[in-house]
């Protein structure tokens, strides 16, 4: 009974020196009174939500586009000349691309919401010198908080009490580890402590308390945290992406043309004495047939298209113009953990302090594991995990549990050969306590030279990116039953264990596959750059340049331009150093895609031209992201890329196509208008000849993409494109000219007659040439148009040619059949000019490209 008695008063003795390891400071509190008070002064500790339009006014707002714009006026024209079908078509994509962007715009400020949701709705506090739960929005600047393991911190707070106390921030800063916090010394320090999560006596709203215990002052709350700031940024107005600038400055373009050739057309027919009304009629007809009035319904399509397809390599698209980003994108930057990585501790290998492979230091490491009674932490679960001992001939006599002063814990076994003492922790904290270390030849003296070479063992495991703690033991009596901090002395230094946070399975592949494709890998991350450095050379990435976030606070945005060209890691920086990098990289005229699954990612995702999550992300970053990977492989990123790349392409297509041959067939008609006595096409007919065109394009879309198309990032290129319309619009006036000049001085049509005749090769050359500018090779033989685009665009010409031939549609129309002979010479002028429109086409794309050299490879 004594000797039971001497025991448990041991063991309670060793508690409360072990406790002894953080200051406790013994205070009551805020009484609620003051805590009112200061409620007042500081508000309520939620994330402040910027002021949002009414939904009305943000569902009206989102019809302001320039293109939207153009597009709501050539279908108001269309309809009120006669072609309700068509203008009712126009209205209705205009309608569907406001909702969409609508229903997108909503969905991303739900962010910060979701955000809130993370950190729970109550804390428990001290107040009038109890413990009480009080809301989580009644927290103020003093209050002392009380946290244990699975608690969400409430908001930024100076530990001023700690016991085994660890913090899971991978969220917040990206560190792969529980970062061990401890107390400050007493209330006034806790005032000095600079609010940061890289503070070890600081924690951050938002985080999670995984093990231990522990008082904290409240020092920020609300906005003013560093979540609070987040949340801040994200609920800003969401920048231009590039894929947005593109349609901007492409809307602005087509309205300048459009501005252009309508004044003239009109001043023209003025001149010429023809009816105001029939005028303008006639030139906003024009108008309309240069509008890519369909542009909308073959992005939607296109998008749509490319969406399913995604989605059956399980990628979820949350907002589809995010498929064209994907496909320009030009530098990829990425998070670590929980991206690159597994997001997860494992134990990868334990040896001696001479690195040879130790079963020895993995025996007393899955001992100490295995019996410790103290609240479990992810290296013990990793060393558990890594494989399975039998120890069944071990029994537990006794342990010395953690604490911050010696930073190693102990436990005490028995079995056959006696009693031993197994000793685990920071390697600074083991070497001072051991007398010897384990060789191959037997027991050494842990000198002065010997702990120099094992100091160096462990610095060198620590580049190499490892998280590592040191293993000893030694034998003791079998007389004691109750063992303390002091039997930790003489040990024998058994080696070191080093645990990593691996590199998610097919990284490497990933990584190849995109530099073939020619994007840019970067590394954002909060972690430690030799962690990062580590990381990179296992998966295959070249290390082109590394830099902190002590190195960009030193930095000029001219500086920092710079520096984003060439560096590839940048480590230890905060999500707005993130964020900061991603503007600067934007800057020198990059597209830019960013994968992170956390909260400090938010500001980057929400940045980039293109956010990319994964399935275990944060909820946050989940809804701040434009992309989201369910599967945990990286490999479907080549996919995505490649699947925008085609939906890109396709969608020049259309705008190529429009600005070649709508130029071209417009410009000859209002060339034509002056020269001719009569109008080349009726208003109407116009309309008709585009609505024919346009449908004949519906299956773009879905078009076929040769490979050299997606071996590199698509952009918006104006200079090109200017060049291509002025190139192929004029050669295709030229046609028109031709057709004017057989159709009316050789074969001497009537007026109806004219106008039927160019209606017909007007529409044929308009929807043929698709087969020449759809690819750089030669149609039909190097490259062929998707089965659907070959039925549609053939059976648009079809009706077109045979409606001169119906009753009804002479009606309607005012068309008069033709002649054999004009009809024989129209398919003549259409078939040649295909084939010079080929010819102009390689010699085009020849001129542009001699010279030039093929850029340097990028790193890989």
């Amino acid at each position: 009974m004594r000797k039971t008695i001497r025991r448990l008063t041991g063991r309670i003795k060793n508690r409360l020196q072990a406790g002894k390891s953080e200051p406790a400071v013994f205070i009551l509190g805020l009484s609620s009174a003051e805590a009112a008070r200061r409620l007042g002064e500081f508000g309520a500790n939620t994330i402040a939500r910027t002021k949002r339009l009414h939904p009305v006014m943000a569902l009206l707002k989102k019809f302001t586009s320039p293109l939207l714009l153009v597009l709501t006026v050539a279908s108001l024209v269309s309809f009120f000349a006669g072609e309700r079908v068509n203008a009712l078509i126009i209205l209705a994509m205009i309608f569907i691309s406001g909702i969409m962007d609508f229903v997108n715009t909503y969905r991303s400020e739900q962010v910060a919401d979701r955000l809130i949701e993370r950190v729970r709705v109550t804390a428990t506090a001290l107040r009038d010198g109890r413990e009480q739960e009080v809301g989580l929005e009644s927290l103020v600047p003093g209050d002392v908080v009380v946290l244990s393991a699975g608690d969400v911190i409430p908001a930024d707070c100076a530990v001023i009490e700690a016991r085994d106390f660890f913090v899971d921030q991978a969220a917040l800063t990206g560190e792969s580890f529980p970062v061990e916090k401890r107390a400050v010394d007493g209330l006034q320090a806790a005032e000095a402590e600079a609010i940061s999560a890289d503070n070890v006596r600081i924690v951050c709203m938002g985080t999670n308390v995984i093990t231990g215990y522990a008082k904290a002052v409240v020092r920020q709350t609300g906005a003013r945290t560093e979540i609070g700031g987040i949340a801040e940024r994200l609920s800003e107005a969401g920048q231009e992406t590039d894929f947005d600038r593109g349609i901007r400055r492409f809307s602005y373009f087509i309205m300048r043309i459009t501005f252009v050739l309508v004044s003239f057309v009109f001043l023209a027919n003025m001149l010429m004495d023809r009816p105001v009304l029939d005028a303008f009629i006639f030139a906003v007809a024009i108008a309309v047939g240069l509008v890519p009035e369909l542009l909308p319904v073959i992005m939607t399509v296109a998008l749509s298209r490319g969406s399913l397809r995604m989605s059956e390599r399980r990628v979820v698209v949350k907002k589809l113009p995010a498929i064209q980003n994907f496909g320009s994108m030009d530098v990829l930057c990425t998070d670590k953990t929980g991206t690159l990585t597994e997001g997860r501790i494992v134990l990868v290998e334990c040896v001696d302090t001479e690195r040879r492979e130790s079963a020895e230091t993995l025996l007393g490491a899955y001992l100490n594991s295995a019996f410790h009674t103290g609240i479990a932490n992810p290296l013990d679960k990793a060393i558990i995990e890594f494989k399975s001992l039998d120890i069944t001939a071990y029994r537990k006599i006794d342990e010395v549990p953690f604490d911050f002063d010696r930073r190693r814990q102990s436990v005490i076994v028995e079995n056959a050969g006696g009693r031993t003492l197994f000793a685990k922790g920071a390697p600074e904290s083991v070497f001072e306590v051991c007398a010897s270390y384990r060789s191959t030849s037997g027991d050494r003296l842990f000198d002065a030279v010997a702990r120099e070479a094992a100091n160096a063992a462990f610095q060198r495991l620590g580049e190499d990116g490892f998280r590592v703690i040191a293993v000893a033991s030694r034998s003791v009596g079998n007389d004691c039953e109750v063992y303390s901090k002091t039997d930790e002395q003489d040990l024998t230094l058994l080696g070191f264990a080093a645990f990593l946070d691996p590199p998610k399975a097919g990284v490497s592949m990933t990584i190849d596959d995109l530099c073939r494709l020619g994007v840019d890998i970067k590394i954002l991350t909060g972690d430690n750059e030799i962690l990062t450095t580590r990381i990179c050379r296992d998966i295959g990435l070249k290390i082109t340049g590394v830099a902190t976030g002590a190195d960009l606070d030193k930095l000029t945005d001219a500086d920092l331009g710079k520096l984003v060209v060439t560096a590839n890691i940048f480590a230890r920086i905060s999500p707005q150093q993130k964020e900061r990098v991603i503007r600067a990289i934007q800057k020198s005229g990059l597209v830019v895609g960013y994968l992170g699954d956390g909260i400090n990612d938010t500001p980057a995702l929400k940045a980039a031209d293109v956010g990319i999550s994964v399935n275990n992300a944060v909820d946050v970053a989940k809804e701040t992201a434009d992309i989201i990977l369910l599967d945990k492989s990286l490999s479907v990123l080549r996919d995505g890329i490649i699947e925008g790349r085609k939906t890109f392409r396709n969608t020049l297509k259309y705008i190529t196509m429009g600005l070649s041959s709508n130029f071209g067939n417009m410009f000859s008609m209002a060339g034509m208008s002056v020269i001719l006595p009569f109008l080349p096409m009726l208003p109407k007919q116009v309309l008709f000849n585009n609505f024919l065109y346009d449908t004949s394009q519906l299956s773009l879309p879905g078009d076929t993409v040769d490979d050299d198309e997606i071996e590199k990032p698509q952009s918006w290129d104006f200079p090109f494109l200017r060049r291509y319309m002025m190139v192929f619009g004029l050669l295709s006036s030229v046609f028109d000219f031709a057709t004017c000049f057989v159709l009316y001085y050789f074969f001497h049509l009537s007026e109806h007659q004219f106008q039927a005749g160019w209606f017909m090769e007007s529409l044929a050359t308009q929807v043929f040439v698709v087969y020449i500018i759809r690819t750089r090779k030669v149609p039909f033989l190097q490259s062929s148009p998707s089965r659907s685009l070959l039925a549609t665009t053939l059976a648009a010409v079809i009706v077109g040619w045979l409606m001169p031939a119906f009753i009804l549609s002479r009606e309607l129309f005012d068309f008069t059949p033709l002649p054999w002979p004009a009809l024989v010479a129209i398919v003549a002028i259409v078939l040649v000019y295909l084939g010079l429109a080929e010819a102009v086409k390689r010699m085009f794309f020849r001129r542009m490209y001699s010279g030039k050299t093929q850029p340097a490879s990028k790193p890989c």
